[in-house]
C-alpha cells in the first residue's frame, strides 16, 4: 500500500516540474523523477534502442525505433544522452518530444562518406515555382510531414556537416525550353527524374529540420551549426513556436512558408550567406496558401563568418554575394510571394552586420498589416528599411501584379548605414506601395553623396526578385519612394558624418505624402525633392546647426 501513494506523488512531481521547466528538463535534471518516467513508459532513451553516440556507428534507424515505440504508446519523450550521434532521416512522429541533453549532437551523415542515404524528395509537380531546396522536406536530416504536438527541445546540438548547402532550381513556364511534364507525356516524378541535378541529389539532404503540414509545433534551445541549404524549414505549419534558438550556419536560418499562428522569439541567427529569418508565401504546398499571424520577437541576426557567433569571435564575412553589396543574414518577407502575407509583427529585435529588414511581393498575393518596431539595427550593409512591388510573377500562368499595404515602421535605430543605399520602397507602375508609414526611425550614415548622385535616376524594373540593389547608389541620402501612394514620414531624423549633396527625401511618382518632424543637415528648402508627385503635405522640417 505504501508503495502507491510515493508513486502518485512521484506522477505529481514529475507532471508539475514538466509544466514547469519544460518538455523532459525533468528527466535530465532528477535521476529518481527518470526511474518513476521508465517505470511509467513515459521516456524512450535512444541507447535503449540500439543508438551508440559514438560517432561512428549510424545511429538515425536507433532514434526511429525510440520514436516509434513513443508514438505507438500514445506519446512520449525520447531522449539522446550526451554523445555524437551520426544520422540519416529522422522521423517525427504524432505526441513524440525528443530531448537534445546537453552534450548531445546529431550530426548529419554524408553519403559520400558513410554507408546509408536520405529519404528521397517527396514532392512531384506539374510546375515548381520554387527552388528544389523549398519544395521539398523528406530530404532533411530530421522531419515530419503531416504530424502533430511534436517537439525538439534541450540544450544540444544538431550539426549538418552532411548536408548540402545548394541544389538544383525552380521548373516553371517561364523556363527556356521548359515543357510540362504533360505536355512530354510523362508523369511529374519521371520529369523530375530526368533532369539530372536533381537525380544526383536523391539520397543526399540539405536541411536541418523540415516540417510540412504539421499542427502544435515547440523547437526550443537548442543550437544548429552548418545546417545546410536551411537549418529549420516549415510549409502550412499551424501553432508552431520557435525559442531561444542559436543558429550558426551559412544559408538560411528560419523559414517560416505558408504558416499561420507561428512565434519566432529570443533566437539568435548568424546567416552570412542567406537570410537569417525569413517569411515565404511559395507555391510548395501546390496551391496559394497565406502566411499569416506570425510573430517574430525579441531575435538577433547577424553576418559574420559561420562559427564566429559560437566561438566568440564575432569575424566579419567578406562574402558579397551576386550583387557584390555584402554578406545578408536578414530578416525579410517574400522571396516568394504567391499566397501573400497578412497579420505580421517584427518587433524587439537587433540586426548586425547584415543587410536591413525587407520585405514586398513579386509573385502575386497581397502582403498587409505588418508592423516592424523596436529594431535596432548597427552597420547594415544596404537599405536598412525597405519595401519593395515586382512583377516576377514566378507563379501559375494568369497570376496577376499583388499588393502592398498597411505596413508601420516604427522607433527604429539605425547606425553605421552604407549612404549609397537609404530607407524607401520601390513600387511599379501598376502596383503601387501602399498605406505605409515610418515612425520614429533614426538613421546614422558617412554621408558623403555627390551632386552626381543626386541626379542620379535609377533602374524602373518592373520585373525583378524582391532584391533591389539593381538601383544602385540612390538620389537620397535619407529616404527614396517610387510609386506609392499615401505614404507618411514622421519624426525622421537623418545624421551624416560629412556633408551629403543629395536631398533627404525623393519622391518619385508618389501620389498623396505627408512628411513632417522631418531633421537632417539639409534645409528646408532643399530637403525634399519631388519628382512627379502631388498632394505632398510637409510640415515641420529642420535641419542641424
Amino acid at each position: 500500500m505504501n508503495g502507491a501513494p510515493t508513486r502518485l506523488l512521484a506522477e505529481a512531481e514529475l507532471s508539475r516540474r514538466g509544466a514547469v521547466i519544460g518538455l523532459g528538463a525533468a528527466l535530465l535534471a532528477q535521476p529518481a523523477l527518470a526511474q518513476t518516467a521508465r517505470m511509467l513508459g513515459a521516456f524512450y532513451d535512444v541507447r535503449g534502442y540500439g543508438a551508440k553516440g559514438d560517432g561512428k556507428a549510424i545511429d538515425s534507424n536507433a532514434i526511429n525505433r525510440a520514436i516509434e515505440a513513443a508514438t505507438k504508446a500514445g506519446g512520449g519523450t525520447v531522449v539522446v544522452p550526451p554523445g555524437r550521434y551520426l544520422c540519416f532521416s529522422i522521423r517525427l512522429r504524432n505526441n513524440v518530444t525528443i530531448v537534445l541533453s546537453a552534450g548531445a549532437v546529431i550530426e548529419a551523415a554524408d553519403p559520400a562518406v558513410h554507408k546509408g542515404a536520405y529519404d528521397e524528395p517527396e514532392n512531384d509537380m506539374e510546375e515548381q515555382f520554387q527552388d528544389f531546396g523549398i519544395t521539398h522536406v523528406h530530404n532533411s536530416l530530421i522531419y515530419g510531414d503531416g504530424v502533430s504536438n511534436i517537439a525538439i527541445v534541450g540544450r544540444g546540438m544538431i550539426h549538418g556537416l552532411g548536408l548540402n548547402r545548394d541544389g538544383p532550381g525552380d521548373r516553371w513556364h517561364n523556363k527556356p525550353d521548359w515543357k510540362s511534364p504533360k505536355e512530354l507525356g510523362i508523369t511529374p516524378r519521371e520529369a523530375r527524374l530526368r533532369d539530372p541535378k536533381e537525380r544526383a541529389v536523391i539520397g543526399r539532404a540539405n536541411k536541418s529540420i523540415g516540417l510540412r503540414n504539421c499542427r502544435n509545433v515547440v523547437l526550443r534551445d537548442f543550437i544548429v551549426l552548418q545546417g545546410g541549404h536551411f537549418c529549420v524549414i516549415a510549409h502550412g505549419v499551424t501553432n508552431m513556436t520557435i525559442d531561444n534558438l542559436t543558429i550558426d550556419t551559412d544559408r538560411d536560418g528560419i523559414d517560416i512558408d505558408c504558416c499561420r499562428d507561428v512565434r519566432v522569439s529570443n533566437c539568435v541567427v548568424n546567416a552570412p550567406k542567406d537570410d537569417a529569418i525569413v517569411l515565404k508565401s511559395s507555391y510548395a504546398l501546390d496551391r496559394k496558401v497565406i502566411c499569416e499571424d506570425v510573430t517574430v520577437i525579441g531575435c538577433k541576426t547577424m553576418g559574420y563568418v559561420m562559427g564566429s557567433l559560437l566561438d566568440g569571435t564575432y569575424r566579419k564575412s567578406d562574402y558579397n554575394s551576386v550583387d557584390s553589396v555584402g554578406p545578408l543574414g536578414r530578416i525579410k518577407l517574400g522571396t516568394e510571394s504567391n499566397g501573400g502575407f497578412r497579420n505580421i509583427q517584427i518587433t524587439n529585435c537587433t540586426c548586425e552586420n547584415s543587410r536591413g529588414i525587407l520585405m514586398g511581393v513579386v509573385d502575386g498575393g497581397t502582403l498587409e498589416d505588418v508592423i516592424v518596431s523596436d529594431i535596432t539595427m548597427r552597420n547594415p550593409v544596404n537599405h536598412p528599411l525597405f519595401i519593395h512591388q515586382a512583377a516576377r510573377l514566378r507563379a501559375p500562368a494568369g497570376t496577376t501584379v499583388g499588393k502592398c499595404r498597411r505596413v508601420k515602421f516604427s522607433d527604429i535605430n539605425v547606425s553605421g548605414a552604407d549612404p549609397r543605399y537609404p530607407c524607401g520602397v520601390a513600387g511599379i507602375v501598376d502596383g503601387p506601395i501602399e498605406d505605409v508609414s515610418f515612425t520614429n526611425i533614426d538613421v546614422t550614415h558617412r554621408g558623403g553623396g555627390t551632386a552626381e548622385d543626386a541626379a542620379r535616376v535609377p533602374e524602373d524594373r518592373r520585373v525583378s526578385s524582391l532584391e533591389v540593389s539593381f538601383m544602385g547608389t540612390l538620389p537620397a541620402h535619407g529616404f527614396f519612394a517610387r510609386h506609392a501612394r499615401r505614404l507618411i514620414l514622421r519624426e525622421m531624423t537623418f545624421r551624416t558624418d560629412a556633408p551629403d549633396a543629395r536631398p533627404t527625401i525623393v519622391l518619385d511618382d508618389v501620389r498623396g505624402a505627408i512628411i513632417e518632424g522631418i531633421v537632417s543637415q539639409r534645409p528646408r528648402a532643399t530637403a525634399i525633392d519631388a519628382r512627379g508627385s502631388s498632394d505632398i503635405t510637409a510640415g515641420d522640417i529642420r535641419s542641424f546647426e
